[in-house]
């Protein structure tokens, strides 16, 4: 059933991706309620209403449940448990299944392979003694990744050998793993897609993206690739949406290999960091699109606009006080995204900003020398 403006939209989760959500559907004329456990939220800053509980708080959820219309998420960790049960309320978009699928490592690569797609070389390591067994199928050098709550670089380790490994998996609490092959890597690129209640697919422009330290540096858009390896990616991103029956926003992370390979990265069932540019520089934000799918509208057109690259602010920039923001306001042709935390730490996402431009290299310049003059 379509819902219209006035109608009241649960988001689970309170952090970035759930403020500029809310921001595009209180735009659209929609009433937001988030549920989130942190009073200080930079979604609850901004909803009609903001219900501070844990996600497994019974007597919260259905308060909440029963007062939406319709819900959906920010992130991919929401318990399962706690999607089925405001199910029995209302419209959960997406699906339990769904979100839980992005939650594990190993079930995701697994369910990559089902979908007749290939992702980067992977063992499973559930015990050590599963570390020989790998040498196998996983040539050094590699990351071990545990297979649950790991996300920006975190939970994850280079190892060089089995012995390496065994450390490794020692000091990430020996919890379930995967074991992937380090591949060489000719660029990395997302796709961020939406799908609805028909099965129809819309996508966005690919982007490219650029990672420091395990987190996403820079977003450039359109990706400088071949329109077949776009399209390809696009397709591949939208078989994996179809197989999950999918409703809503999602992103696929693809590695572009130098012998051009096209690997299956990781999902999310969500919007996505790296689909920020789409605020600026596309003719409806990815924001705006998980709108229109959860409440069952038509899409809105994801036409790029204007060449753009979209910088991520990390807590690093901030030096024990406020950049310069002079620095970037000065470019008439960024803008800047701020989210309302309260402080600021070393690899925590404060903000980003997009800068467009007629041509790509000219955005990269500006972007790149805005980023520099903010770290003095």
């Amino acid at each position: 059933m379509t819902l219209l403006p006035g109608s009241t939209i649960g988001m689970l989760g309170g952090g970035q991706l759930g403020r500029m959500f809310t921001v595009a559907a209180r735009t659209l004329g929609y009433h937001v309620i988030v549920l989130e456990p942190d009073p200080h939220s930079p979604a609850g800053q901004l909803a009609d209403e903001h219900i501070t509980a844990p996600y497994d708080d019974t007597t919260a959820l259905t308060l909440f449940g029963k007062a939406c219309d319709v819900i959906t998420t920010e992130f991919e960790n929401i318990p399962a448990t706690t999607l089925e049960f405001l199910a029995q309320y209302c419209p959960v978009r997406p699906s339990a299944r769904a979100v839980e699928m992005a939650q594990d490592r190993i079930v995701e690569k697994e369910f990559v392979r089902a979908c007749g797609l290939s992702p980067v070389p992977f063992a499973a390591i559930r015990q050590a003694e599963d570390i020989a067994a790998a040498q196998g199928l996983v040539s050094s050098p590699a990351i071990l990744k545990t297979a649950r709550l790991g996300y920006d670089g975190k939970g994850q380790m280079t190892v060089n050998s089995a012995a390496e490994a065994e450390t490794a998996f020692a000091e990430l609490g020996k919890v379930a793993c995967v074991l992937e092959q380090r591949v060489a890597l000719e660029r990395e690129i997302s796709v961020i897609l939406a799908r609805n209640t028909l099965g129809e697919v819309r996508c966005f422009p690919v982007a490219e993206n650029e990672h420091r330290n395990g987190i996403l540096h820079q977003t450039i858009v359109p990706a400088r690739i071949s329109p077949e390896l776009a399209q390809a990616a696009q397709a591949a991103a939208a078989r994996m949406a179809e197989q999950l029956a999918f409703v809503g926003v999602m992103a696929v992370e693809f590695f572009i290999t130098t012998q051009g390979e096209l690997l299956v990265n990781e999902m999310a069932p969500r919007t996505h960091n790296s689909g920020h540019y789409t605020l600026d520089a596309c003719l409806t934000s990815q924001f705006e699109q998980q709108v229109r799918m959860v409440c069952d509208l038509p899409f809105g057109d994801t036409r790029l606009l204007s060449p753009v690259v979209m910088v991520n602010l990390l807590g690093d920039v901030w030096h024990d006080a406020q950049p310069d923001w002079l620095a970037l306001l000065q470019s008439p042709s960024t803008k800047l995204h701020l989210y309302g935390k309260r402080e600021a730490r070393p690899g925590r996402k404060m903000g980003h900003y997009c800068t467009l431009a007629a041509q790509t290299e000219d955005a990269i310049s500006e972007a790149g020398q805005i980023f520099q003059q903010l770290q003095r």
